[in-house]
């Protein structure tokens, strides 16, 4: 499954691209939901739409493996910083960073745009 971009902006807060299919409502929708639930259910929710959805829509998919390998990339530094006295002091900026990168992603999966997180390791591909 194969998705070609045509634009790409780059930055600390992501970059987004257009798809070069445009999706439907729906699939908007979808992955709108496989950002914002990792609010609740971090890595799980986007996981199962992935799972459900990565053979009928390209679009569903690069959102929830997106947002699946972010959640998977916060967990991680997450108990990296646990380790450390340091880090526990840097958990809360590392949250309100989290909050605000997955609301911009809801954002551009609204707009029917592809996003990437930034410093976001791709545990799936």
């Amino acid at each position: 499954m194969t998705i070609f971009f045509m634009t790409s902006q780059s930055s600390l807060l992501g970059s987004d691209q257009l798809p070069s299919v445009v999706p439907t409502a729906d699939e908007k929708t979808l992955a709108l939901v496989s950002h914002v639930i990792t609010l609740v259910s971090q890595f799980i929710a986007p996981l199962i739409i992935y799972l459900i959805k990565k053979d009928e829509s390209s679009f569903v998919a690069a959102h929830a493996k997106e947002s699946l390998n972010f959640q998977l990339t916060v967990l991680l530094v997450i108990i990296l910083l646990f380790v450390t006295i340091v880090g526990i002091l840097l958990l809360w900026f590392v949250g309100i960073y989290v909050l605000v990168l997955v609301i911009i992603a809801t954002i551009r999966a609204s707009e029917g745009k592809l996003y990437r997180y930034p410093f976001c390791i791709r545990f799936i591909k």
